[in-house]
């Protein structure tokens, strides 16, 4: 668990409460590429809505590979699929990726966008090593949380 807590510090949303969501990306979105640097804005304990992949590596010398991949509908709406993979291996992972987004595409039918994908990796030297890669959509503060 450290480490995946090291993984979401360094990808700048160590501080978000993560709510899990499936594979569409909504009408009117515009996805951005960061590498760690486009923090989401928000609080202490915000819900932060994301798409993500994590994979984690424990002995010395194993490495973990963590992958997003997404297709836009070519319609210029902006709504599209996101696909989330995690392996050992980076080939394999971006092997996943590619044919899930085949696979969902071809049962919707329509046009897409050609397949992005962007993939993490980490490797263990002395402790366990954690693969991250978050798609951010956006946060959300609490009226008045109440822990029970």
């Amino acid at each position: 668990m450290a480490a995946f807590d090291a993984a979401l510090c360094a990808a700048g949303v160590g501080e978000f409460n993560l709510v899990r969501l499936s594979s569409v990306i909504p009408p009117h979105a515009r996805l951005e590429a960061h590498d760690g640097s486009g923090v989401p804005s928000g609080r202490w304990g915000d819900r932060l809505y994301c798409v993500y992949a994590s994979q984690i590596a424990e002995r010395p010398g194993e490495q973990a590979w963590a992958g997003i991949g997404w297709v836009l509908r070519d319609d210029g709406s902006g709504a599209g699929l996101f696909v989330e993979h995690e392996g050992p291996v980076e080939q394999g992972v971006r092997d996943d990726l590619r044919s899930s987004l085949a696979d969902m595409t071809a049962r919707r039918g329509g046009g897409w966008t050609q397949p992005r994908v962007l993939v993490n990796g980490a490797i263990c030297l002395d402790g366990p090593a954690c693969a991250l890669v978050v798609a951010a959509y956006e946060t959300k503060g609490w009226d008045r949380a109440q822990v029970r």
